[in-house]
This record gives structure tokens, sequence and C-alpha cells, in this order.
């Protein structure tokens, strides 16, 4: 039987994804936020498509900015981190 796949919405495109072709980013209780690969971490969890287009696209249309009502300059890393991940991602594919 095959087991069923977990899919996520992801917050830039409001499309149903399997889970592991997204990165969650968390908000904790600190109101931090941060990118987490590895999906375990405590906290407020969305997901992001693994797309260097969508992120950019997202990027210019501040859409994580409006997603988690914070400043530009606060999420500039957070959108660094998930570029740096999908291209860590894609070198063992090719």
């Amino acid at each position: 039987m095959a087991r069923k796949v977990p899919l996520r919405k992801c917050i830039l495109t409001n499309e149903m994804y399997p889970k592991k072709e997204l990165l969650r980013i968390v908000v904790n209780k600190e109101n931090e936020i941060f990118v987490d690969p590895t999906g375990k971490k405590n906290g407020r969890g969305s997901y992001v498509v693994k797309d260097l287009e969508k992120v950019e696209a997202a990027r210019e249309k501040k859409v994580l900015e409006r997603k988690f009502g914070m400043s530009g300059e606060v999420l500039d890393p957070i959108y660094d981190e998930i570029i740096r991940l999908i291209y860590r991602e894609d070198i063992p594919k090719r």
C-alpha cells in the first residue's frame, strides 16, 4: 500500500506541495524568525517552495514582510538563507 505524502501550502504561491519540496520558516514566542531546514524547531511554521524564481519574485513583492508583519531589513537575511539552502540542495543533483 502506498504511503500518503504529507502536503503543505506554500505561503508564496498558495499552492499545495509535498512537504519534502518545501522549506519551513519559523516564528518563535520571542518573535524571532528563522529558516528551519530540519522542520523540527519550536514555533509557528510556514512553508516556502524550493524554487529560486518564486523566492526572488516574493522578495520583490515583499510577500514574507506582509505575511509576518515585519520590515524588509529583518527579513532580508531570511530570503538570503532560503536561497542559500536551495543552492546547497541543487549541488548534489548535478
